[in-house]
């Protein structure tokens, strides 16, 4: 079932945010998806030249539903073709999902250092600083 996630796909049934239409397309070429085993862990590995808003899990979720034998594999390729949020599998929680390298055309070479999270501080806790004065 994996496999027909490979190549230049409209991937619009795996993105959670709507809110993308009008400012790009959602065809993205994934590259590589590997699924292995290690242990009691069931690993999957995407690589892309592109991800949309919670493609990655919306896509393990699908493939969980399969796994499982929800799903029959077929069903994977009617959520691509219904370019509809609906027909793919629910999205997978956060837990476990990490990004392990970032390239850019041009790079040569991945950056070799996992990406740091980003962090959010709410608005409340904030500190609003104006410009430093210079000191005489």
């Amino acid at each position: 079932a994996a496999r027909l996630l490979v190549g230049r796909r409209d991937f619009r049934s795996f993105r959670t945010n709507p809110g993308v239409e009008g400012r790009g397309t959602t065809v993205r070429h994934l590259r590589r998806l590997d699924v292995r085993r290690r242990g009691e862990r069931i690993v999957l590995e995407f690589e892309g030249d592109g991800f949309l808003y919670n493609m990655v899990r919306a896509m393990v979720g699908t493939l969980v539903q399969v796994g499982r034998g929800t799903w029959p594999p077929a069903r994977v390729a009617e959520a691509l073709r219904a370019r509809d949020r609906r027909a793919a599998g629910p999205t997978a929680p956060p837990e476990g999902l990490t990004l392990v390298s970032v390239s850019y055309p041009g790079d040569g070479e991945r950056l070799r250092r996992p990406a740091a999270p980003a962090l959010r501080i709410p608005a409340s806790k904030a500190r609003r600083r104006g410009p430093r004065e210079a000191k005489p």
